[in-house]
Order: structure tokens, then C-alpha cells, then sequence
């Protein structure tokens, strides 16, 4: 294969395992070329990408930034949060202006799910979804597996745990379908209350006591608690929460095996993980950060090569 199946990269529920693979092997080799002195490619010196922001996002919007820059794309940066769409001016009308300036590629993050699908049926350039709500973050997905990969040799087979925050996380959603099309194994940990209800329909399994989701899986992926998505209390307290779902340092040195720790970031340090465990040996979080930038250059050069033909 190619190319990829897709024009945009709206979730990863529309790819195929096919596009998964393609992705994996163009981000090996991007992987090597940012570890080169000089780390540019010219491969989209005439594509221009807006990067259109309607929520805070620090770590991913660098990501992205970077991964262009690496490609020699031109760039406009929109934040939308000092923009007319505070004025009342529409998502289409917002995108079509900026469309209007030849912009070939979009890469959104948007407060609502569906923006981004919403979006490509809307207007004529390539979308990437940067997070829309709490549905979907792909690149996210694609580089937590891309991460597992380098790091085991395979995610096939593999049983990886995700816990936390599942029901406001767009990156469990991602996580979750990218891993089951790679034939890993997943188990999903957290308080019931933020387990969303109908989710072991998607072939996961459920499990409420962290010592035993550990236990079970090869990497725990461990995700935040997002206190700014919650309108009511989900559970007691934080220290609440610390004592029966954090992970320090003691509970990890107990389990009968060495696991590989994962966090998509930012962390609450303290809170889901300790200093100690994000910083450990075990952690493969700045591994997670690097990677994003190298599957972010190859979903961006994958579908710019679709934008030229």
C-alpha cells in the first residue's frame, strides 16, 4: 500500500489497518531524519497548513508546528480563542477566509465531537482532527501504539491497560481503536463513574482494581483526571482518587513483573503518577513526545502526497 485510504484524518474508526501500517513505516523513517544534524526535508515546501485552534492546547499544537516546520510547509497559526468566531462568526465561515488565503491542509482542534467530520463535508482542503471533544485525538492514538511498538517490537498481542479519566478522554477513544485494530489486548482501569457505560461494547474489559489491572497488562497507559470537562463530582476527593488509582513507585517495585509506563501528558504529577514513575526507567514519556512529532510529519506528508496529485 502506497497511500493512504483516507483525505483527511478525521478519527482513527475510518482507517484501515493498512493506513495504520503505512503510517508506521513513514514515521520510521521521519524518525531517523529528526535525529539527523539537519533535520529538514523539503518534501512540502509548497503546501500551506493552518493550524486552527478553538481550545488551549500547548503540547500537541508544538507537536504539530514542528512536524511542518520539518517538512518545510508554510504555516498560519489561528487561535480562536482571540478571534471573530468570539464575535458570533460560524466554524465554515471561520475555515472558508482562511481557505481563501490557498490554504491546502487544516489541522483543528475543536471543543465539540464531530467538528472535524463536520468540517471535511464542508470545505475543500485535507483535515486533521487535533482533538475534537471528548471523541477523538488520532495522531494521539497512532503515537501512544507507534511508542508501544519501538518499545516491545510489536502491540500485537500485547495487553495494555488504560487507566483513568476514561469517559471525558478523547485519547482513550483513539487509543482504544488503534490498539484492537493491532491485536493488542485491552482492559480499561478507573472509577466506575468514569468508565462510559456501553464502552466493553468496543472489546475492551473492565477493571476497577488497579493491582490487578497491573498485574494483567505489558503497559499501563495512564491518563488524567480533566477536572476542566467535569461538571459534577466523579468521586470523592483527589486524595481519594491518589490513594486508589494513583501509581507511585512502591506499587509498581510490588508487581511481579517490570511494566511499561505511558501518560499522553500533561501530567498531573502527584496525582495519577508520581515524580518518581513519570521520570523512571519504566516511563516512556518523552519517548511518547518525540514519536509524536514523527507520526505527525508522516500523517501530514501522507496526505499532502494525495493533495499534489
Amino acid at each position: 500500500m502506497s497511500e493512504l485510504s483516507v483525505n483527511n484524518l478525521l478519527g482513527i474508526k475510518y482507517l484501515k489497518r493498512e493506513d495504520i501500517d503505512l503510517i508506521f513505516e513513514t514515521a520510521d523513517y521521519f524518525k531517523e531524519v529528526i535525529n539527523r544534524p539537519i533535520k529538514k526535508v523539503p518534501s512540502l515546501r509548497d503546501i500551506t497548513i493552518a493550524n486552527i485552534f478553538f481550545e488551549n492546547s500547548t503540547r500537541t499544537k508544538l507537536s504539530f508546528e514542528i512536524a511542518q516546520k520539518r517538512l518545510s510547509a508554510d504555516i498560519i497559526n489561528f487561535s480562536a480563542t482571540q478571534s471573530s468566531v468570539k464575535k458570533g462568526e460560524t466554524l465554515i465561515d471561520t475555515v472558508n477566509n482562511i481557505l481563501s488565503m490557498k490554504v491546502d491542509m487544516v489541522i483543528m482542534r475543536h471543543a465539540n465531537a464531530g467538528a472535524a467530520y463536520f468540517l471535511s463535508k464542508n470545505v475543500k482542503a485535507s483535515i486533521i482532527n487535533a482533538g475534537d471533544g471528548a471523541h477523538e485525538h488520532p495522531t494521539q492514538g497512532l503515537l501512544d501504539s507507534f511508542s508501544i511498538r519501538e518499545k516491545l517490537g510489536k502491540v500485537g498481542g500485547k495487553k495494555v491497560v488504560i487507566v483513568g479519566d476514561i469517559l471525558h478522554s478523547r485519547v482513550a477513544l483513539s487509543n482504544i481503536y488503534t490498539l484492537k485494530m493491532l491485536g493488542a489486548e485491552v482492559k480499561l482501569c478507573g472509577p466506575k463513574t468514569l468508565i462510559p457505560k456501553y464502552i466493553e461494547s468496543l472489546g475492551v474489559s473492565v477493571e476497577t482494581n488497579l493491582r490487578k489491572a497491573l498485574e494483567w497488562c505489558d503497559v499501563a497507559n495512564v491518563l488524567r483526571v480533566q477536572n476542566e470537562r467535569m461538571d459534577v463530582n466523579y468521586f470523592p476527593s483527589t486524595r481519594e482518587y491518589v490513594k486508589q488509582f494513583g501509581i507511585d513507585k512502591t506499587l509498581l517495585e510490588s508487581l511481579s513483573k517490570e511494566i511499561v509506563i505511558m501518560h499522553p501528558g500533561p501530567i498531573n504529577r502527584g496525582v495519577e503518577i508520581t515524580s518518581e514513575v513519570a521520570d523512571s526507567n519504566q516511563s516512556i514519556i518523552l519517548d511518547q513526545v518525540e514519536n509524536g512529532v514523527a507520526i505527525r510529519m508522516a500523517v501530514i506528508y501522507l496526505l499532502a502526497s494525495k493533495i499534489k496529485k
